[in-house]
């Protein structure tokens, strides 16, 4: 049964992950990280359930709680939160709500014995940074609705999309964790530089996707992905599997076509200019690059004003010029 749930965290990568959890499921789903915006969006639109965070900044939880009772009884609510405790969950459930603060398994608990993947890590906020510090050094926790710490045995894996080291010397991200976590650096390549994977991936995405939305899509067309491969994908793999998911939604029949793809990608040339380390280019690198590629094919002689160039005069032909530039 499809359900319409409105779902509310202040803590975005919590609430892009339950987003994506319940959407897989199929059920209808409204996210914000906003209470005052919730409050907004239950007078507005029907809801079967109301998915929130117990502690956010000016409109809690808790008067959520109290307006879809007052407002809204048909409406279920789930309270959740990583700062509960056992009068918190007490009082939340004399309001009505079900929590399951009490002997609920946190997922460090879960991942005793085994390896626990933070995605996005650094979307962490500081105090979720420090509650992970402590956990990693003391290798313990406190479980919601618990009074005593235990103990915890788990590796953890990090994965960004950005720089941390940046993130570090911009007193973003806490230092001593990030000594914690960078004990051994992956680095993986965008992928628009390594195309090979472009293949697996997607027919790994639609294997996932067609079964979810119930199509007996089962293969990818050569010339989808000839267009695919020819992409640059500046979103990277989840921009892929979006693709993927969008065709197989569209596909009627058991072969993804090109024409299940959408027209930006049939129609132009999206290029992402990137590094070799992976990062973006300055505007001056991806000037310099593009008259470079222009010179294998033109004779010509193209010197850029003094005033406005950050390099030295140069004459960018392909061939002989006598302009005297070097």
């Amino acid at each position: 049964m499809t359900a319409r749930i409105l779902l509310v965290d202040d803590e975005r990568i919590a609430l892009r992950n339950l987003e994506h959890v319940l959407s897989k499921e199929g059920h209808r789903t409204t996210a914000t990280q906003s209470g005052g915006h919730a409050l907004e969006l239950l007078d507005a639109q029907p809801f079967d359930l109301v998915l929130t965070d117990m502690k956010m900044d000016k409109v809690d939880g808790m008067q959520l709680l109290r307006r879809c009772k007052a407002h809204h009884p048909d409406i279920e609510v789930i309270m959740i939160t990583g700062f509960a405790t056992l009068e918190s969950a007490v009082a939340a459930m004399k309001e009505g709500a079900f929590t399951g603060a009490v002997g609920r398994t946190g997922l460090l608990l879960a991942a005793h014995g085994g390896t626990l993947f933070l995605d996005e890590v650094t979307e962490m906020s500081p105090a979720m940074q420090v509650k992970l510090l402590r956990a990693i050094q003391e290798k313990e926790v406190l479980p919601v609705g618990g009074t005593r710490p235990v103990k915890v045995d788990v590796r953890f894996i990090a994965a960004s999309n950005d720089d941390m080291k940046e993130w570090v010397a911009e007193d973003r991200f806490r230092q001593d964790l990030y000594y914690r976590l960078n004990v051994v650096n992956l680095h993986i390549p965008p992928l628009s530089q390594r195309r090979e994977d472009i293949p697996l991936l997607a027919q790994h995405f639609l294997d996932r996707a067609a079964p979810v939305m119930g199509k007996p899509v089962r293969a990818i067309s050569d010339e989808a992905l000839a267009l695919l491969n020819a992409y640059d994908f500046p979103g990277n793999v989840r921009e892929l599997e979006n693709i993927i998911e969008r065709g197989v939604a569209l596909c009627q029949g058991d072969t993804l076509e090109a024409a299940h793809l959408p027209d930006d990608l049939r129609d132009l040339s999206i290029r992402a200019f990137r590094r070799r380390d992976g990062k973006v280019i300055s505007l001056e690198d991806q000037e310099r690059d593009y008259i470079l590629r222009k010179g294998t094919t033109s004779s010509g002689c193209w010197r850029k004003p003094e005033a406005t160039r950050p390099w030295p005069p140069r004459c960018w032909a392909s061939t002989g010029c006598r302009c005297g530039a070097s």
